[in-house]
């Protein structure tokens, strides 16, 4: 049997973490051919609840999981992990704007990033959930220097997920008929997801799509909004759906994605099409051996250029807002 890999999980007792938990200890993440020990974090007063996420996970008799920790010290939690999913932080709630959550969660950041850089294996691969996502990653990077920053990553497959299930619905196809989709910059309203070089069964989405003004008129604007709809709707943040997307791009980046296709992944701009390195912005990147690879030379449109710069523009502003975190 293989070696057991140690995931780290914050925010463990929480409503994403619980559509989560069930599904890693099942193998959906890594297959049910890998062991894995969970190392789950939540705050003192979510002790309780934890325990009892707890006793589920052990009554289930995943056969792959070898052994459940439940702790409030991130020390312990971090400790030797190979996997990390900071989905822990503050939920955006009805009327609360992205500078609240800034001010609220990016403390938290950076404190675990130090433990990470303390703690966590050398080689750990982190993904950022919690929001906002692609700031909150850049603190991690920057508050563990001794971690490579290509191996933390935020999210951005739920993006990236919403988009194809948009066009699935428009066009009726499959799910699975459509690849290439990529939603650029920012885990926010000014996202921008792009149907420029999407394919189904190898033809141009927008040579098939018979009205374009769609695109503009509701396509783009539903995936930016999707996450504000679901609150107002549900009364809760997206949970389910979010679960699965880390499980998606947790997948992909470790045992790769499929080869004629390509995922959204939130990384450390390099200055790939024109966006300057040092933040964190959703790229369409390919996977392959625990690594990515930003796919590259893909032609932007005007449209594309001026969206990609307001969520630029975002980030740079949130990163002015956190900059004492940054070292």
């Amino acid at each position: 049997m293989k070696a057991p890999i140690r995931i780290a999980v914050t925010g463990a007792a929480g409503q994403i973490s619980y559509s989560l938990l069930f599904r890693i200890a099942n193998g959906d993440m890594l297959t049910r051919e890998q062991p894995i020990i969970l190392q789950l974090l939540d705050i003192p007063q979510a002790q309780q609840t934890l325990r009892g996420v707890a006793m589920e996970l052990e009554d289930c008799v995943f056969p792959m999981l070898q052994q459940v920790i439940v702790t409030d010290d991130p020390k312990v939690a971090f400790r030797d992990a190979e996997i990390v999913l900071l989905i822990g932080a503050r939920p955006r709630s009805k009327g609360m704007e992205r500078n609240d959550l800034i001010e609220i969660n990016a403390g938290t950041f950076a404190e675990q990033g130090k433990i990470l850089n303390a703690f966590a294996a050398p080689h750990v691969k982190i993904l950022v959930v919690g929001n906002p996502a692609n700031t909150n990653a850049l603190i991690v990077i920057r508050n563990a220097p001794d971690l490579n920053p290509k191996n933390v990553s935020s999210m951005m497959r739920l993006d990236h997920n919403r988009a194809i299930a948009q066009v699935a619905r428009k066009l009726s196809q499959p799910i699975g008929n459509i690849k290439k989709m990529v939603v650029w910059g920012n885990h926010s309203d000014t996202q921008f997801p792009d149907l420029s070089h999407a394919e189904i069964r190898g033809r141009k989405i927008l040579d098939i799509l018979p009205d374009h003004n769609w695109i503009e008129s509701e396509f783009i604007p539903t995936v930016q909004k999707r996450g504000t709809v679901v609150i107002e709707t549900r009364g809760l943040s997206s949970a389910a759906s979010a679960a699965n997307a880390v499980i998606g791009h947790m997948h992909d980046w470790i045992l790769g994605s499929h080869h004629d296709d390509w995922v959204t992944m939130s990384v450390l701009s390099d200055g790939s099409y024109d966006i300057p390195a040092g933040l964190v912005f959703g790229f369409p990147v390919t996977c392959h051996n625990g690594d990515y690879q930003i796919v590259q030379n893909l032609p932007i449109s005007k449209l594309g250029h001026r969206h990609m710069l307001e969520s630029y523009r975002e980030l740079l502003k949130e990163s002015e807002q956190i900059k004492h975190l940054l070292g």
